[in-house]
């Protein structure tokens, strides 16, 4: 459900949206950026990131699994189209994500996040 709403809320740029789906402490690592450490540092990152792109992807989760009731771990994939906003510019996207899960209040947030530059599917 969480990864569900995250990928719903990464394709609609809804800052907000993203954001509420990390614990408070969460932390995102994204490749060429400085590790972003609790919300309004997260917050901040897609803020920025919103301006400069617009994603349209869809996730495939190979794997989520509970470790124990209050953490997990989540594997997916991500393929779509990435369009630069300054320019227009729309080229093809594809990444992978290692999410690490908590549960927080009885709902999974997302605890830690990262992902890198994959292979585009054929």
């Amino acid at each position: 459900k969480t990864l569900n709403a995250y990928r719903d809320n990464l394709v609609a740029s809804n800052v907000e949206g993203c954001v509420n789906l990390y614990a408070s402490d969460g932390v995102l690592m994204a490749p060429g950026y400085e590790t972003q450490v609790g919300h309004d540092a997260v917050k901040q990152w897609y803020a920025n990131i919103r301006k400069l792109v617009t994603l349209d992807v869809e996730f495939d989760i190979h794997e989520a699994v509970a470790i124990t009731e209050e953490y997990g771990f989540a594997r997916t994939s991500s393929a779509g189209t990435l369009k630069i906003n300054a320019t227009g510019v729309t080229r093809k996207e594809a990444n992978q994500e290692l999410f690490v899960m908590k549960k927080v209040e009885g709902e999974w947030k997302i605890a830690r996040y990262c992902f890198s530059e994959s292979k585009l599917p054929e």
